[in-house]
């Protein structure tokens, strides 16, 4: 089994592709529409197969909207997205000067020789940045 893609529906599917583009360097692939549904999408492809599916559909609501991971733990389903990345402490100034949210500083994970932060997109959603090396568990 592999993992295919994360989905993420989203308020404004323009705004957030310009951030997520900007902010993690991805690339866009294969934009679609269900009119009949009034869903706009497309998917934003990174190194190493990340894949990212962007989607708009009219009359959504805001979901999960927690300041912190220990927050969003308190409401069951998908609480946020991990991105493993080279430099945590680059990559949260990069994403925080783009408008980020702080939900937590840099700082040791519990996993050791780990760091870990989190932040959140313009639109609130959770994302996690670990500079883990080995496999997710190890």
């Amino acid at each position: 089994m592999q993992f295919d893609h994360i989905g993420l529906s989203v308020a404004d599917l323009d705004a957030q592709v310009a951030w997520y583009r900007e902010a993690f360097g991805l690339g866009e692939a294969n934009p679609f529409e269900i009119p009949p549904l009034g869903i706009r999408g497309t998917f934003l492809i990174g190194d190493g197969g990340i894949a990212i599916e962007l989607l708009e559909r009219e009359g959504s609501k805001p979901g999960l909207q927690a300041p912190d991971q220990a927050t969003a733990l308190l409401t069951r389903g998908y609480g946020h997205i991990c991105l493993r990345v080279d430099d945590v402490d680059s990559t949260f100034a990069k994403l925080i000067a783009l408008g980020a949210e702080i939900r937590m500083p840099p700082q040791a994970a519990p996993e050791p020789g780990v760091r870990m932060c989190f932040v959140s997109d313009p639109e609130g959603n959770l994302i996690e940045l670990i500079d883990r090396r080995g496999p997710a568990g190890s």
